[in-house]
């Protein structure tokens, strides 16, 4: 077992305080909801975590090592992965193009890369998209690609920003048992919402954050 956590990160852009020490933390294996309105500090959070933005005060671990100054590259390679609220797959590429260009730039070898891809391709449910176009999946599918592309890096921890918002139910369904399956396969996640509907029907547990 992983565990991610935050210690008191304040966030002052300024005289502006974003975040006021908020603590949170995941374990692997483990779903946390990180709800507020809209402007009450969870994308400055996440963007912490992150690596993109700087704590004023307040320190971020994996396990007992700190990793608050740490750049974006070594967090990824620590297993911090992040999934944004708008879709952000290769739409010229097909399915499988997608994945490969990851592993290609991973510098998996050519001769390893069909069974990897095969692998997430099935797990993910989209095996039989392999030669569709990106751009021609649904929502729910295009989602999908996305984690299994995630997937390639081998993560401990996902951020899922906002994932509920503006979509249909047939793809926020889709989406809560994917969210169950990487729960499975030992990966933390925390997840943004600011409705507290959709978000307490798949976590463990839930943090409230009200201007920061």
């Amino acid at each position: 077992m992983s565990i991610l956590r935050c210690e008191k990160l304040v966030k002052k852009y300024g005289r502006r305080t974003v975040v006021n020490g908020a603590s949170i933390s995941v374990e692997t294996g483990e779903i946390v909801g990180l709800l507020g309105p809209n402007g009450a500090g969870k994308t400055t959070i996440f963007s912490m975590i992150l690596g993109l933005v700087i704590p004023t005060s307040g320190a971020i671990y994996i396990d007992d090592r700190e990793i608050t100054h740490i750049p974006v590259y070594k967090r990824a390679l620590e297993g911090i992965t992040y999934l944004a609220q708008e879709v952000s797959v290769f739409n010229g590429l097909t399915v499988w193009e997608n994945l490969e260009l990851v592993l290609e730039n991973l510098k998996i070898p050519k001769d390893k890369r069909g069974k990897i891809i095969d692998e997430l391709l099935y797990e993910f449910g989209i095996h039989h998209l392999k030669n569709q176009k990106a751009v021609n999946l649904s929502g729910g599918e295009k989602r999908r690609l996305e984690l299994a592309r995630m997937m390639t890096l081998k993560p401990k921890f996902i951020l899922l920003d906002e994932p509920f918002s503006g979509i249909d139910p047939l793809t926020v369904k889709d989406i809560r048992r994917m969210m169950l399956k990487l729960k499975r396969m030992n990966i933390g996640i925390i997840v943004t919402d600011h409705s507290v509907q959709e978000i307490e029907k798949i976590v463990d547990r839930l943090y409230v954050i009200h201007k920061g």
